[in-house]
């Protein structure tokens, strides 16, 4: 199990609820703790840390790496 942090520019909770609603369509995601204030998404899953990113681009966010 591996837990990746992304940095994601969110504006408001509905970004955040697109973006957690995205991650838990995918098979294999086990724990997601999105941080508003923080602009951050951790996610906590046995899927590559690729996988996980392009889910969160196709949300139409910005991920700084």
């Amino acid at each position: 199990m591996a837990q990746y942090t992304f940095t994601v520019e969110m504006a408001c909770s509905g970004c955040s609820n697109a973006v957690k609603r995205a991650l838990t369509k995918l098979e294999g995601v086990d724990n997601i703790d999105i941080d508003l204030e923080k602009q951050t998404v951790v996610v906590d899953t046995n899927l590559p840390r690729e996988s996980v990113l392009e889910t969160i681009k196709k949300t139409g966010k910005t991920v700084k790496e």
